[in-house]
């Protein structure tokens, strides 16, 4: 998974995420230099994608100043599944009544073993 994506965000995937964050802003949020951010999103413990040219994060990954819990996991398991950045966004802001609500929304929560469960049975 690369730090961001060439291609442009459609419109219906943008839409999805809400509130996005620039990278500056991001750090901001959570407390950490700029350039750490960079480290996150290339460690797979944060997502952006490109917004305009630039590299954005979704608001939602951030809560009480820290990146939601399971997100990494959650990352590393969509990427073994074949998504890239943008298809990411789209899995994780995409309502699942089974859940119920988004994944991101149930990271939020805590309840991350769900979301897994369900990020796993997509790499089979």
């Amino acid at each position: 998974m690369h730090a961001t994506v060439d291609s442009a965000l459609d419109p219906r995937t943008d839409a999805l995420a809400g509130e996005w964050l620039s990278l500056k802003q991001t750090a901001e949020r959570l407390g950490i230099k700029p350039n750490r951010i960079k480290q996150l999103i290339s460690e797979r413990r944060l997502l952006s994608v490109r917004r305009a040219g630039e590299p954005m994060v979704p608001a939602a990954f951030i809560k009480d100043g820290q990146v939601i819990k399971g997100l990494s996991g959650t990352l590393t398991l969509l990427s073994d599944a074949g998504f890239d950045e943008v298809e990411t966004v789209r899995w994780l802001f995409t309502a699942d009544d089974t859940l119920p609500g988004t994944p991101v929304e149930a990271l939020s929560e805590n309840r991350g073993t769900e979301v897994r469960r369900r990020a796993q049975a997509l790499a089979i």
